[in-house]
């Protein structure tokens, strides 16, 4: 049985003719850049997520960058990140000539551990920048108080998790000053191409994004600071008009499937609960959890999924073994940015991050898309169990 890792078209098929009509709407209409599609797509977020002000960019790590340079983050600045992640979340920070200061991961969520965080403030310290890694959230309100305390900006890369919420019911992204999202196609809400989304509440921080989202104009032609070219096509919200009132029952469907393959590794006798830690022989595989308070039950995350990512040993021979069955699987991440060529001058790379490291050589995706069948997940855990059993 054939898995792929993600299929994009049945959900096409599923919205074709919306889609192909949004897109003959907007060629009709030669109205490319910013207009009504985007107007009506910004509008359509403030209320889906429940913010103040919403702005269409042209990508996940524009809307970081813009963020950064909305908050005035300079050379020398130093931000705090989580050291595993997708490459622009310290990307972003390095192109300002600010200084990545790399954070080790919490071992159940792979989010940002707080404590460890805290423990690398300094006087140039100017904001934390929070992952929610793989649609969970990060424990956001331990962040907060971290930033109240030392009086920092709080950026969220959500660029994997819109429409996923912290444990008190904030969608993440809003509890910040800033919020940041993605809509690259794997994504849970994903356009025909690049595009993102900067949030805020912040009426001058609001001005700032909205301004430096086009060269730093208002009016048009008189620069009051320095932007950038960070606009959305409308083709792309147009995209995102059709896609978004979708959204909630596609996240749904990627939380059943998880909790379908949760269920299985744990009666396969490969996985003893989520968020268990210890890899030993009662625990062959560590599934994913979406909880704080020491694994309860008690105040869950709304976890949406973005990949369903496991851990194992052996990690790199399950992935040989499961391609021969024509399971496609991803590794995100295999290397941390601590140990990134690129950074290798960064002061926190040389410091220790066992969880990140770990998580580094022993992570695996396995497919969760929305319109994975039943049958598929068995065949997957199946054949993982398959390969323990040898």
């Amino acid at each position: 049985m054939k898995v792929p890792l993600l299929d994009l078209k049945p959900q096409y098929q599923s919205l074709k003719k919306e889609l192909d009509d949004a897109l003959l709407r907007v060629a009709e209409s030669q109205y490319f850049i910013l207009g009504p599609e985007v107007e009506k797509m910004e509008k359509s977020f403030c209320e889906f997520l429940g913010v103040k002000y919403a702005y269409g960019v042209s990508s996940g790590t524009d809307a970081l960058l813009l963020a950064l340079m909305a908050l005035d983050i300079k050379a020398g600045d130093e931000v705090l990140l989580p050291t595993y992640s997708f490459f622009a979340t310290a990307g972003v920070v390095a192109r300002l000539n600010a200084v990545p200061v790399f954070v080790d991961s919490d071992p159940v969520t792979f989010n940002i551990d707080v404590a460890e965080a805290e423990k690398k403030i300094t006087t140039k310290t100017k904001a934390i920048l929070p992952v929610h890694l793989y649609g969970q959230s990060a424990d956001m309100q331990p962040i907060m108080d971290l930033a109240k305390k030392y009086n920092l900006f709080v950026v969220e890369d959500g660029a994997q998790a819109i429409s996923a919420q912290y444990k008190d019911g904030r969608c993440v992204g809003t509890i910040g000053d800033i919020g940041c999202y993605s809509f690259f196609p794997s994504k849970n809400l994903g356009c025909f191409g690049d595009g993102g989304l900067v949030v805020t509440n912040d009426e001058k921080l609001n001005y700032r994004l909205k301004i430096m989202r086009v060269h730093g104009g208002d009016p048009k032609y008189y620069h009051k600071v320095l932007g950038g070219n960070f606009r959305i096509d409308a083709i792309q919200a147009a995209v995102l008009n059709v896609k978004l009132p979708h959204l909630n029952s596609w996240s749904a469907k990627r939380r059943e499937n998880a909790a379908i393959y949760n269920k299985l590794f744990i009666s396969h006798g490969l996985a003893a609960k989520t968020g268990v830690v210890k890899n030993d022989s009662e625990n062959k595989v560590l599934i994913p959890a979406a909880v704080y308070e020491n694994n309860s039950a008690a105040s869950p995350n709304y976890h949406i999924y973005n990949q369903y990512i496991i851990r194992v040993e052996k990690r790199d021979a399950l992935r040989e073994f499961l391609a021969k069955k024509e399971i496609a699987t991803e590794i995100y991440y295999p290397v941390a940015f601590h140990n990134q060529e690129c950074f290798r001058d960064v002061p926190t790379s040389k410091d220790a991050y066992p969880v990140a490291d770990a998580a580094a050589t022993a992570s695996i995706a396995l497919p969760i898309f929305p319109e994975l069948s039943s049958e598929q997940i068995a065949f997957v855990v199946e054949s993982i169990a398959e390969f323990f059993r040898q």
